[in-house]
């Protein structure tokens, strides 16, 4: 268990400085991936509002390409978030 824990707060540790990087690039897909990355591991870990708090102003940014497979999982895992 502690290897779990310890891998995870790695794992955050990546995809928090990848959500950095993108948004200081203004890499909207880039941050798409990172958000959905990142609030699927927040979820797994119970901290469903964060999660959803993350990616939903992210998600809400796009305003095309519904049909690509990065935004069709933020939306199945806005929807989980969600109920």
């Amino acid at each position: 268990m502690v290897a779990l824990s310890r891998g995870q707060l790695g794992g955050s540790k990546w995809l928090l400085k990848s959500l950095q990087i993108a948004r200081q690039q203004r890499a909207k897909s880039l941050e798409l991936r990172a958000a959905t990355s990142l609030a699927r591991l927040w979820r797994d870990e119970g901290k469903r509002t964060a999660a959803r708090d993350l990616l939903a102003p992210v998600y809400g940014w796009f305003t095309e390409g519904f049909d690509t497979l990065d935004l069709k999982e933020a939306k199945a895992l806005l929807d989980d978030l969600a109920s």
